[in-house]
């Protein structure tokens, strides 16, 4: 995963696994970035129908950010996205493009598609969903305000979508979770740590997805260089879903298949933190 950014919110939050074996749907060719995408972010619909839970429980009430990582024009804005930023304990890039599969497939396109799924089931189970981009054509936002989206929200939980890239030798999924950086992040560090491990044993069951080869401990790693933790006041963590440097792990994330299946398991491991 790499980070990046502007400002154009209009809701909340901001990075690997993989066998071989993909979950029997398409493996999709990249999708492109088209003006449909606004419209199911503000609708609340997404491609394909999703597959049923169950009575796993509701989530209403909830105020939810869900954070696709990157955006699909960051790379036409250097200028934006170099700004440098203050994150609580140093300076970063407002954001950052992102990576991709060999194939070409963005992370910054799997994310939103990710996310838009993520929020339809939310909302069918009673959540409120913001969203920190409104769909893929535009620039960051910045990290910065990925953050102050979540906090203006009072969010109970934000989730930042990402998936890494790592070195194709590594694969597996992993959660990164807040450090405390003093003054700014300490009384939700706690609450994260709980929601990530929650995300964490979710998605694993699942997606099938095991815990990342190459970084973080049981799939969980801590960190204080990510202004969107650094900068939270609320429960969040980053779910770096594969590595798309990986063949095995790249194949999985471009079938839409198995990106609806992320999506229930965050779903059900929402749930669960929340139980």
């Amino acid at each position: 995963m790499t980070t990046a950014g502007l400002v154009l919110c209009l809701a909340a939050l901001s990075a690997c696994g993989g066998d071989s074996s993909t979950d029997g749907g398409e493996t999709a060719q990249p999708p492109n970035a088209d003006s449909s995408a606004r419209s199911k972010a503000s609708s609340g619909t997404s491609p394909g129908a999703p597959r049923q839970l169950g009575d796993v429980g509701s989530l209403k009430g909830k105020v939810i950010v869900i954070d696709p990582g990157h955006n699909g024009g960051n790379a036409r804005h250097p200028e934006v996205i170099n700004r440098q930023v203050d994150i609580g304990n140093g300076r970063k890039a407002c954001d950052t493009t992102g990576t991709s599969t060999n194939a070409g497939y963005s992370e910054a396109a799997f994310t939103w598609d990710v996310s838009v799924r993520f929020a339809k089931l939310l909302r069918a189970r009673g959540a409120k969903v913001v969203l920190t981009r409104d769909g893929n054509t535009g620039v960051g936002p910045c990290i910065t305000e990925r953050a102050a989206i979540g906090n203006r929200a009072k969010a109970d939980a934000a989730i930042s979508v990402h998936a890494d890239g790592a070195p194709a030798s590594g694969h597996g999924f992993h959660v990164i979770e807040p450090k405390t950086v003093k003054g700014q992040n300490a009384s939700m560090v706690s609450a994260s740590r709980k929601l990530g491990k929650a995300l964490r044993d979710a998605y694993r069951s699942g997606t099938g997805m095991p815990y990342s080869t190459y970084i973080g401990t049981n799939a969980l790693d801590a960190r204080d260089d990510l202004g969107g933790l650094n900068l939270s006041t609320v429960p969040k963590v980053f779910v770096e879903t594969g590595n798309m440097r990986n063949p095995g792990d790249a194949a999985k994330l471009s079938s839409a298949s198995f990106r609806q299946r992320i999506a229930e398991s965050f779903t059900t491991g929402l749930i669960q933190y929340f139980r």
